[in-house]
């Protein structure tokens, strides 16, 4: 049985998240809710033969006997004013704003851990990107002191929600790198960038690496976590191979003799979104690989355990 969903938000990242769940066997989408009536993506789910609302959130709360589940693409100021409503009306919510009101979810390290949750928060782009490298140098150590990563972005791929969003990138990337990656400290940086033609989502990880500590175990570590998020975000990959670089390094969790180096680049699956915009792309396949995992868990009752 499949579970009836909304999106809300019809702007690039639930446009694109509508293609993609329209494939699903699990993800019954009946509806792509804006809050513009000439916008492309209602335009293009009436074509689909979707309803496409242009009344906003209130319509899916007037609705909401008709939904099982619905992923929140508009923005955090958002979906602070409304996740209350949607957990009131029994509707679970996939949060795909950085607004950080239910737990936070990495796709490719803790999913599992929250598939009963009301409402499930996909943290930011550059956080489902690189949390999974710093958990991955992280379980190969005794501590990671200190995490930084650096999200580079097509300035075109940024809309609107995205550019409101900063702050609350910065501060929810952040706090998944320690609350999930395993970082004591750690820092989140975007940039957008405007070069013609735009560049590809590029992320780079630093992780403080403590005296003693097995460098080949980190280093294989990462190509490991490197394939599990490929499985479900094709276009994920490494740059470069990853660095230990000799220190000694001062960071805000003190002193280190060494650091890793990551380079991460992000291509689009060009379902609806342009192969440079990897930064959206990887924020609906989380979105897909998140719901499923969370509808399979509704119809069976059983969790699979994440392959850390």
């Amino acid at each position: 049985m499949a579970l009836r969903c909304a999106i809300i938000g019809s702007g690039n990242i639930g446009t694109d998240l509508m293609i993609k769940m329209l494939r699903s066997d699990t993800l019954n989408l009946t509806a792509l809710v804006g809050i513009d009536p000439d916008s492309d993506g209602l335009k293009r789910a009436k074509s689909l033969g979707l309803q496409a609302p242009h009344d906003g959130p209130d319509w899916v709360l007037k609705h909401a006997h008709e939904f099982d589940m619905i992923f929140d693409a508009t923005s955090a100021y958002v979906h602070v004013r409304y996740h209350h409503k949607y957990q009131d009306a029994g509707i679970t919510a996939i949060d795909l704003t950085p607004a950080a009101r239910g737990p936070k979810v990495i796709a490719a390290v803790n999913m599992h851990e929250h598939l009963d949750a009301p409402n499930i928060n996909l943290v930011t782009c550059g956080g489902q990107a690189t949390t999974p490298m710093v958990f991955a140098v992280r379980r190969a150590l005794n501590a990671l002191p200190y995490a930084e990563m650096v999200s580079t972005v097509a300035s075109r791929s940024a809309g609107p929600g995205t550019r409101q969003n900063i702050d609350e990138f910065t501060k929810t990337t952040s706090m998944a790198l320690r609350e999930i990656g395993g970082a004591e400290h750690a820092k989140a940086i975007i940039v957008l960038n405007p070069a013609d033609p735009p560049i590809m989502m590029r992320n780079t990880v630093f992780a403080g690496i403590p005296e003693g500590s097995d460098h080949d175990a980190v280093i294989n570590s990462v190509y490991d976590m490197e394939k599990q998020v490929t499985s479900f975000v094709p276009g994920y990959r490494l740059k470069n191979p990853p660095v230990i670089e000799e220190g000694p390094f001062h960071t805000p969790g003190g002193v280190v003799p060494h650091r890793a180096v990551i380079l991460l680049e992000v291509a689009g699956a060009g379902d609806y979104l342009p192969e440079y915009a990897g930064n959206l792309d990887i924020m609906t396949a989380a979105a897909m690989r998140v719901g499923e995992a969370v509808a399979k868990h509704r119809v069976t009752g059983l969790s699979e355990p994440a392959q850390l």
